[in-house]
């Protein structure tokens, strides 16, 4: 075990925990952001550089700071280490910096796009970003093209975290897009004129931070804050059937996989229960889903405290707002 101290908290944990894993079991504000890393797949993290924290000592035995701002995403712990975040102008000077060339050619689509309300890059873009862009060459452009019958790839948003290609290496049987070229000509695209047809291929969309893969079955459909999200679940034999219907009245706008609290889909799904089940008798819903209450979704979002259970003279119990 090893201790480490963020943002002057200290927490013990195992040998070889990342950082950023550290900072996620503490919670809070000291959490760096993420925009690459994904806990659930192998070989994620460095790419982004959103996460970039100052190891003030690099542990107990050397003291010494380290030279540079480190990526906690993949920089394990030391005993007696201590890490600065938002503590660090140093640290966030470079985030903003971080997130002013993450916006460079990202275009501003958010009045139209549906990933809005979900997007980490509007996150980083409120907490992080300039009031203007000091960018004065015309952005990077590419045609909005369909990679699967219901996915739509809009290459100009992509900011190139690799997300969707590790989960199509290691959820599904073979691998038809990656990224082509380099530099500022990289892309996401699939190889000659292949397209994702394999069962879980719609987990892309979820892993996605930003709009740039979209489910063609919900485009334009709703916001997100209009619809209402649902645990729900049904048996299911590719998969294991957990998921989110997002509901408006009776009828289930989309379904997708149940994310934890760092906004991390729980188990994958397939895409008979994401994209074939969409009535609401296909599903036994559970509750309503919890929504963090720094997401706009959580305004009229409501659950209930306790089970309801009425009786003669019994009243209901109030409704508590669902929000951490």
């Amino acid at each position: 075990m090893a201790k480490v101290t963020i943002d002057g908290i200290e927490i013990e944990v195992p040998d070889g925990t990342t950082i950023l894993n550290a900072a996620r079991m503490i919670g809070g504000k000291v959490v760096p952001p993420a925009m690459c890393y994904y806990s659930k797949l192998k070989k994620t993290g460095g790419y982004c550089r959103t996460c970039l924290v100052k190891v003030a000592q690099g542990s107990a035995k050397d003291p010494r700071p380290m030279p540079k701002l480190v990526v906690s995403c993949s920089t394990a712990v030391q005993d007696g280490m201590v890490v600065q975040n938002i503590t660090s102008p140093e640290v966030l000077e470079a985030r903003r910096g971080v997130v002013e060339f993450l916006l460079i050619n990202h275009p501003l689509d958010c009045p139209i796009c549906d990933q809005a309300g979900e997007c980490k890059l509007q996150d980083l873009g409120y907490e992080h970003g300039l009031e203007k862009t000091r960018y004065e060459f015309s952005r990077r452009k590419f045609q909005m093209i369909d990679i699967g019958g219901k996915i739509k790839l809009h290459m100009t948003r992509c900011i190139l975290c690799y997300r969707c290609v590790r989960v199509a290496e290691q959820l599904t049987d073979k691998r038809v897009h990656g990224v082509m070229n380099r530099g500022d000509v990289a892309e996401i695209s699939t190889y000659i004129n292949n397209i994702i047809e394999n069962d879980f291929s719609g987990n892309v969309i979820d892993v996605c931070p930003v709009g740039a893969l979209t489910d063609k079955t919900f485009r334009f459909k709703s916001r997100v804050w209009f619809a209402k999200p649902m645990d729900a679940h049904r048996d299911c034999k590719k998969c294991s059937g957990k998921a989110v219907l997002w509901m408006k009245g009776d009828d289930v706008l989309r379904v997708s996989a149940r994310k934890d609290k760092n906004e991390e889909i729980e188990e994958f799904i397939c895409n008979e229960c994401r994209f074939e089940k969409k009535k609401k008798e296909d599903w036994v819903i559970e509750k309503p889903t919890h929504i963090s209450r720094q997401s706009v979704i959580s305004q009229n979002h409501y659950e209930v405290s306790k089970p309801l259970k009425l009786g003669t003279g019994s009243q209901p119990p109030k409704p508590l707002l669902n929000t951490e």
